[in-house]
Order: C-alpha cells, then structure tokens, then sequence
C-alpha cells in the first residue's frame, strides 16, 4: 500500500490533541501520549490561540511534539480538523487535552481497525478520572427522540460494556478514524463549533457504509469539562441537537418517531423555562431557537447527504436506540 493524502503513511498513527488553555493538566495528556506502546506514532498539538502559557509549555517540555498555534479560537471541530489536516498517518487519533490515555490506547485502536476492515472509526471506553471507576462513554449513541448520547454515561463500570461490538459512533474525547474514510466523508461541520460534532460525523459515516467498532481495552480516563460544560455546553447542545435532526436523521426516521422527536425538544425548552433564572438554562433556550432558525438550512442539505448513502433504511433505523 503506498501513502497518499487519502490513504496516509501506512502503519503511522496520528494523535491530534486540540488545546484551549489546557496548562493546568495538559501535561499529564501528553505525557500519557508519551508512554504509548505502539509505533510508529506521531503528535500533532493544535493550540486555539491560549492564553494561559500551554502553548509556550508545549514547546518547552514536549519538542518532539508537533505544535500549530492558531490565531483565534475557532472552536473545538475547527482545531480538530486543522490537526486532521496537518497528519500523515493512516489512521488518526484524536485525544481531548484533559484525558489520560492508558499505555495500550493506540494499539488496542489500530488493533480494532485491522480485526474490522469495514469499521471506519473505532471508539474508547472513556472513564472519568473523578470519580473513579465511573463510565463517561463506551460509545456514542443516537436515540429515536433525536437526541445523542453516551453509552453507559454515569454508570459504575463493573465489566458490563467489556464486549468489542458495534456502535453508532465515537466520542470526540478518544477515537481513532481511518484517514480514508475521513477522505470520503468529510471532517468535522466547522459549524458545529463543539459539542456533537462527533456525532454529524458518524451520522455522516454510517450513511456512507462505514462502521464503528468500540474497543474496550483501549482506555482513557477524563475530566469531564475541564475544557468547557456550563453555558457553553447548554447553548451548544441546545443548537446543534436540532441541527443533527434537520440534516442527519433519515427520512425513515422521522415518519416514524417525529412525536418523540418534537416532544424531546419541547421538553428540554420546558425543563429550561422551568429554571429560567440560571445562565445555562437560558444558553439551552437561546441555542434552540438559533438551532430552529438555522434548521432551513441544514434541512436544504439532506439531498445531497442522502445521494452519498450506501446503506438501507432498515440499517439505519437499526442504529437508533
């Protein structure tokens, strides 16, 4: 197999790390990419415009990484794709600034990818670092009600999601795509600006025939928003979740569950009105209506999405949880 811009350098792993003023724990994310088991394996840290000196310390402590400084900060999906773009392996990794990957991460990754040759991306069992032994993801999920999801979120981590088994996509906090099938579907919607871009992408994937295989040995502990929650998350979410409905829920779907799909987003605006008075509650509302009115938009493009597809309505109705 010869390396190409679609294919990339055979065997080589690219992990992309973005960072937005992560100096408080970004090393203990470098350092754990430092321990890593399997080569060859490449760094790419792409900092969006920090403040707090983290860039300055990449350069500093970790030399042998590749660092791109942006100019400004042009949200998460951005800085993830600024890292696709720079890599050169054939598969590339993307690894949150305040996650700890285990030393195995990456080839129990790579060592899904070859045992499932049509799997697109392979997801991570992702802990929370506190506390402890708690599951943050084994696994994207997307519900019928068009509202996304972590599989075993919350949930004490005893073996039960200890299984290599298929999964609707990846979480953006661990995973791992093949650079071909980011070649045939796209990167990340810069749109999205953070939060459930990783799951447009795998809406995007599923529909273009490419698999994701969750790897339960290839773990990584996380402190959940470190780099964000709060407002932020709540207007985000709010937005993007009727984004992923209007251009990414198959027509099949929608005939179908459209009751759960109006009622899960009339609900979340009740339970926000509910709790008027906190900031995050007034980011969900503000982000739903930006989300309504940019859905237009998002609905024009449906077409040509679907002219991409490669797989059934049964399949995709299949996914949905």
């Amino acid at each position: 197999m010869t390396s190409g811009p679609t294919t990339g350098e055979p065997g080589l792993v690219s992990v992309v790390v973005p960072n937005y003023n992560g100096a408080a724990y970004v090393r203990d994310c470098l350092d754990s990419l430092r321990a890593q088991t399997y080569e060859p394996l490449e760094s790419i840290i792409v900092d969006d415009a920090s403040t707090d000196g983290s860039a300055d310390l990449v350069t500093s402590s970790y030399s042998e990484m590749r660092l791109i400084r942006l100019p400004r900060n042009r949200g998460f999906a951005h800085a993830a794709n600024q890292g696709i773009g720079a890599a050169r392996g054939e598969i590339v990794a993307l690894l949150n600034n305040d996650a700890v990957a285990e030393p195995g991460w990456i080839e129990e990754l790579v060592g899904a990818l070859r045992r499932h040759p049509d799997a697109g991306s392979a997801a991570s069992k992702i802990l929370l670092l506190d506390p402890p032994g708690t599951l943050n993801s084994a696994g994207d999920i997307f519900r019928r009600n068009g509202v996304p999801d972590n599989r075993g979120a919350w949930e004490t981590d005893h073996g039960q999601y200890d299984e290599e088994v298929e999964v609707f996509g990846a979480s953006g906090a661990a995973l791992a795509f093949r650079r071909a099938m980011l070649a045939d579907v796209g990167p990340f919607d810069e749109r999205f600006f953070m939060y459930c871009e990783d799951v447009d992408l795998a809406f995007r994937a599923q529909l273009a025939g490419y698999r994701c295989i969750y790897t339960p040995r290839a773990i990584v502990r996380h402190r959940l928003s470190a780099s964000g929650g709060g407002q932020l998350a709540s207007y985000h979410c709010g937005r993007n979740f009727v984004w992923l409905a209007a251009r990414d829920l198959p027509a099949a779907a929608w005939r179908r569950y459209w009751p759960s799909i109006v009622a899960a987003q009339l609900g979340l605006a009740l339970q926000a009105m509910l709790h008027v008075r906190e900031p995050a509650a007034r980011a969900r509302l503000l982000g739903q209506l930006v989300g309504l009115l940019g859905a237009p938009r998002f609905i024009g493009e449906r077409r040509a999405l679907n002219q991409r597809r490669r797989v059934s309505d049964s399949y995709l109705l299949s996914l949905l949880a």
